[in-house]
């Protein structure tokens, strides 16, 4: 039977460290998958900066679940090799902040084109930096982003299949949504190479964000059936319920808000919130701070 941890892109809730921290504390989350440390991503952290992020963290008795990079999330005509060195150095940051895992993405498909004919170039890639990521060890999960070659669950399962025991697969089902997949046609596929899962939630009439349980991602069915997952499974919250700074850096399409909310520590409270009202529908509780079990 599975044990829960819940994680949240803390970033979402406050761009200072110290209100995130203060953010998850208050709502019950364990973990925090990093991407902003006080307005910068956390790939540009300095040594010193990634050592004192952890510090503060593990001070607060809090986890870095993994590292939600951006890597991956460029054009697959872009010139690679930039990108690629910054991946190298973001393999280091992950041993100071006390992760071995880290998010990826398969590089975003030329508007209109066939994803099939990039294939090879995404799969040359991905393999280069899961050589670099595996060296380094750490483990590489990858995140089904709207407009990038694995965005669908077909192209989704070619990764997997391709790269499989090398790199896990994160499920997203607003994502899916975005993408016109059902999200319980994809979750059959990607569960066999499930590593961690992103709690969103959207509407597929128009793509927008919702609390989780409120739209068409069949939170409650797919949280029932990890039910039975083996050992400990990392569910990190990734609100979008309203827009926070930086928001519009962080992805290209155009987000529409059916729940509104004072601020985005309200709107971080509501989405966390929204998860562990389904939990306890299922029977589980809180055994300790962010630890979920029935």
């Amino acid at each position: 039977m599975a044990v829960f941890q819940i994680n949240a892109f803390a970033d979402e809730a406050d761009a200072q460290l110290s209100g995130q921290i203060e953010a998850c504390l208050e709502n019950g989350v364990r973990g925090i998958e990093m991407r902003g440390v006080n307005g910068k991503s956390v790939v540009d952290l300095s040594d010193e900066e990634a050592e004192e992020a952890r510090e503060m963290v593990e001070r607060a008795g809090l986890t870095i679940s993994a590292m939600g990079s951006p890597f991956g999330k460029i054009s697959i005509t872009g010139d690679f090799e930039p990108h690629f060195e910054k991946f190298e150095r973001a393999l280091s940051l992950c041993g100071i902040l006390g992760t071995n895992r880290m998010r990826i993405f398969s590089f975003y498909m030329p508007e209109g084109q066939d994803p099939a004919g990039y294939r090879d170039e995404v799969l040359r890639r991905m393999d280069r930096m899961l050589k670099a990521a595996e060296k380094a060890g750490v483990f590489c999960a990858h995140e089904n982003e709207k407009g990038i070659y694995g965005d669908t669950d077909g192209r989704c399962l070619d990764l997997l299949q391709t790269f499989q025991g090398r790199m896990g697969g994160i499920f997203d089902p607003a994502n899916f949504i975005q993408c016109k997949v059902w999200p319980k046609e994809a979750f059959p596929k990607v569960y066999p190479y499930l590593s961690w899962m992103h709690v969103k939630d959207a509407l597929m009439e128009d793509g927008s964000v919702v609390p989780a349980g409120q739209g068409d991602g069949a939170l409650r069915e797919t949280l029932s059936k990890l039910g039975e997952f083996p050992g400990a499974l990392h569910l990190t919250v990734e609100p979008h319920l309203t827009v926070f700074e930086g928001l519009n850096a962080l992805q290209s399409e155009e987000l529409t808000h059916r729940f509104h909310y004072p601020d985005s520590r309200a709107a971080f409270k509501a989405a966390v919130g929204a998860l562990k009202d389904i939990l306890s529908e299922q029977g589980y509780k809180e055994e300790e701070h962010g630890i979920w079990t029935r």
